[in-house]
């Protein structure tokens, strides 16, 4: 795509080029503070400021519901607001550079950057993408509000609803297996979570976060229509249509927060076999209020809270009674034994079949030579 129509597109213009100082400066800053925030991915300092200083950085005019920097993957460029105050620069531009990661990182056999793939998962790979970059940046969690959604959130200017269901995805998984994933484009995060609970629900959710974004986008699309119009019918017309979009927004981000909690826990219930993953659980399900999102009215984790609860105490009641390793359990755990059996003799009778076979010629060969 020519570079001029995509800038176009983009709504960059006024472009200006970062000296090199300036691009040194803020490759260091992005590599110390990615090293620091992410030891467990193995991620090498120089490497990633050699990759860094070798994109080419602008400050330009861009649009003002953006992000304030922009990576473009095909000029290998990274463009900043130029409203921003050069030392603000780095941490507004942590996301764009984990996307310029991704990008690099791809091996040429994935169909996929990042979380991403063709049908699915924009959503959950922007939404990983921001918690990483607030977590390099050490962002501080901070309560707010959005369409009348009460939040606590490290990302209040970037994707906050998406970044708040998916840290309460990774309350189950951790967020190793969703952080790779990021940075390698592969499946751990997926596979982990299938592992987990089941491929259902890993794209029921995939899907429903990215039908957030696009509901998002177009609310975005509708407040800048708005601030252009001056007919009042126009105005009123477009204020009902932004009000309804904002109401599809809340009833949809309750609608994936409910589904999540009551499929994960379903699952993790149905995973208990001794007291302490009882106790787990309990604890789990008391300290998942402090990620969600509320709003006036809602009662469902409440509600969702107590019913697990009693069932917990039933649960609690047959562990006592019948022991904490259940038959099904002792028959799996015969069963792998079997089958570790069955393994172990076939590998030591073909083992010896081979050795017999090489003794026999081995033995024959020498003979020929003495011959």
């Amino acid at each position: 795509m020519n570079i001029d129509y995509l800038l176009k597109k983009e709504g960059i213009s006024n472009i200006k080029e970062l000296e090199t100082s300036q691009i040194k400066i803020i490759s260091k800053d992005l590599a110390i503070k990615l090293c620091l925030a992410f030891p467990e991915h193995d991620l090498d300092r120089q490497a990633l400021y050699n990759s860094f200083c070798n994109l080419d950085m602008y400050i330009a005019t861009m649009p003002k519901d953006s992000s304030g920097a922009k990576y473009i993957a095909n000029t290998n460029s990274i463009y900043f607001n130029e409203d921003l105050d050069f030392a603000s620069i780095p941490e507004v531009a942590m996301h764009e550079c984990i996307h310029f990661i991704q990008e690099g990182r791809l091996n040429g056999k994935n169909a996929f950057v990042g979380l991403t793939s063709f049908t699915s998962g924009l959503a959950l790979n922007e939404a990983a993408v921001q918690l990483m970059a607030s977590e390099a940046n050490m962002c501080n969690i901070t309560e707010e509000k959005y369409y009348d959604i009460t939040i606590r959130t490290i990302s209040p200017d970037y994707y906050p609803l998406e970044c708040t269901l998916v840290n309460q995805i990774t309350y189950f998984t951790g967020t190793y297996p969703l952080y790779h994933s990021v940075l390698n484009s592969n499946d751990i995060f997926k596979n982990t979570f299938i592992a987990k609970f089941n491929k259902r629900i890993y794209n029921r959710i995939t899907r429903q976060l990215d039908k957030l974004l696009n509901l998002e986008a177009e609310l975005t699309c509708y407040i800048n229509e708005l601030g252009e119009t001056e007919n009042l019918n126009d105005v009123k017309e477009l204020n009902s249509i932004i009000s309804e979009q904002k109401q599809k927004i809340s009833n949809l981000f309750f609608n994936i927060q409910n589904f999540i909690i009551r499929n994960c826990f379903s699952c993790e219930f149905n995973h208990i076999n001794t007291m302490e993953d009882l106790k787990e659980i309990k604890h789990k399900l008391y300290t998942f209020k402090n990620i969600i999102g509320t709003t006036e009215g809602y009662n469902f984790y409440n509600n969702f809270y107590c019913d697990l609860m009693n069932a917990l105490e039933q649960k609690k009641e047959e562990i006592l009674k019948y022991g904490e390793i259940s038959l099904f359990k002792q028959e799996c755990t015969a069963l792998t034994l079997v089958d570790q059996t069955k393994e172990k003799f076939n590998f030591v009778h073909i083992f010896i079949k081979k050795l017999k076979k090489l003794f026999r010629l081995n033995r024959g060969t020498i003979n020929d030579y003495d011959n």
